[in-house]
């Protein structure tokens, strides 16, 4: 089956953007998107405060979460970003595809972040139970809000973490050849 990466306006990129700010892609699943919306707008909006310098932001969306891992690394190796952030909701539909699927989708990230060097974050959940009616929908819709402020908190942590290593790693490399 052929997906096609459906890209969204660049999002939260001032009019002078700074150069120096982190790029980060949002990956989100059409799938059950009233829901998983919560986590894009929550990360996004917790991107923005996340520093006087925010990062640009760029929303891609695709059909599904199964769809996830191969644009996550088609956009690592693109080299236009510093970080990927994923999010999408696999549900048990009454089959046992759901953990296949899950399992497929979280493998293939960590692949992604191991073969690019590029770090990807998963908001993709996959709830033990999960019903239509609007109880549950109302549950994971905040519950989304929650994960999207989580998992741009650890993104933006993982950023800074890995540039005092490389900042680290080259004042050593500047020692040593003095």
């Amino acid at each position: 089956m052929n997906q096609i990466l459906t890209k969204t306006p660049t999002l939260d990129v001032p009019e002078q953007a700074d150069l120096h700010a982190p790029r980060i892609a949002i990956l989100s699943a059409s799938w059950h998107e009233d829901i998983v919306a919560n986590a894009v707008t929550a990360a996004r909006d917790e991107l923005s405060r996340s520093s006087t310098s925010p990062p640009q932001v760029e929303l891609f969306q695709v059909p599904g979460a199964f769809e996830i891992p191969l644009h996550a690394l088609q956009l690592a190796a693109s080299g236009d970003y510093d970080a990927i952030i994923a999010c999408g909701l696999v549900v048990n539909g009454g089959i046992y595809r759901h953990d296949f699927v899950a399992a497929a989708v979280i493998n293939g990230l960590m692949q992604v972040q191991l073969q690019t060097a590029v770090p990807v974050f998963s908001a993709v959940l996959t709830p033990r139970d999960f019903h239509e009616h609007e109880e549950h929908q109302r549950f994971f819709r905040e519950h989304f809000v929650k994960k999207g402020n989580e998992v741009a908190r650890a993104c933006m942590e993982t950023l800074n973490s890995l540039a005092k290593l490389r900042h680290s790693a080259s004042a050593r490399h500047r020692a040593q050849r003095l």
